[in-house]
């Protein structure tokens, strides 16, 4: 086992069937939760962007992002050999399976951790189980809600935040050996992106906290470097 992928998606809506990811994010972390490799960018949907009045994304910070497609590669390399890891994890991965399913990609099932379902078993006392409910509660400080790279690494100080509760690695990813074992499919660039620096990935300002009462952040993109 590599490690693990803490992923967040913001979509056009709450049907992967239906509904396209907008914006995506991948914190890539190894055995011992220290933080690896960071990847975020927002991608045209190739359609409205749904409701902006949640994610915060309008329509025009779309433009020139990258289709799903053309950053589908450095994702599956990104989640190759790892634990998944989200907030109320399989809703991320169903958008992004249906992504995938979309390039006639099938992506494999891989062991999975759900923060949400840690914290509703090592975190009784929270007021809800929400992700900004599960930060709140652990003292973990603001954060800039409903950005994938946002609740990424919210996701990460939380998983960080459960272990430091007293329960072993072993014990919250006891399938965790598995994930080398799964057989992984390689996709091959875009036409489109097989050119160096001809992918422009697009990512959102999304710093941790914590931050002054009453603080939302704020949407301008900062550049075009989707890694760290």
């Amino acid at each position: 086992m590599n490690g693990y992928a803490v992923v967040d998606v913001e979509a056009t809506g709450r049907s992967p069937w239906r509904h396209r990811v907008v914006e995506v994010a991948v914190v890539q972390l190894d055995a011992a939760l220290r933080t690896e490799r960071v990847f975020a960018t927002l991608l045209d949907p190739a359609g409205p962007v749904g409701p902006t009045h949640v994610h915060r994304i309008a329509q025009e910070d779309v433009v020139g992002a990258p289709r799903f497609r053309q950053i589908a590669p450095w994702l599956l390399e990104l989640l190759a050999d790892r634990v998944l890891v989200g907030h109320h994890v399989t809703c991320d991965r169903a958008f992004l399976e249906r992504e995938f399913a979309r390039i006639g990609v099938v992506l494999p099932v891989l062991p999975a951790v759900c923060t949400m379902r840690l914290a509703r078993r090592l975190m009784p006392q929270a007021g809800g189980f929400g992700l900004s409910a599960c930060v709140e509660a652990a003292g973990l400080g603001w954060f800039p809600a409903h950005t994938a790279l946002g609740d990424a690494r919210a996701t990460v100080e939380l998983l960080r935040h459960c272990l430091r509760l007293g329960s072993p690695m072993d014990e919250l990813v006891p399938e965790a050996g598995r994930a080398a074992a799964v057989p992984w499919p390689r996709l091959a660039a875009a036409r489109s992106a097989r050119a160096p620096g001809s992918v422009p990935l697009l990512r959102r300002w999304a710093p941790l906290g914590p931050w002054p009462a009453g603080a939302e952040g704020s949407r301008p993109l900062v550049g075009a470097a989707g890694y760290e």
